[in-house]
């Protein structure tokens, strides 16, 4: 299963997830879903603006889980 590690990198960074929630441009139920991993789809847009935010790269956003 692949996970995205947002939380994780949200700490790493010092930064809040209201911060982030505030940044992006999603209904709060959707941005809820999408950080707690309980979404079958991110959109490319999603993607690349939480790479801008949290300056990393996609493969810094999602690990691969054993399930």
């Amino acid at each position: 299963m692949i996970k995205l590690r947002v939380i994780d990198i949200l700490n790493e960074k010092g930064k809040t997830k209201y911060w982030l929630f505030k940044n992006m441009d999603m209904s709060y139920q959707n941005f809820d879903n999408m950080i707690k991993n309980r979404t079958s789809a991110i959109k490319f847009k999603n993607i690349e603006l939480l790479c801008e935010l949290l300056e990393c790269t996609p493969n810094d956003l999602f690990e691969f889980e054993d399930e």
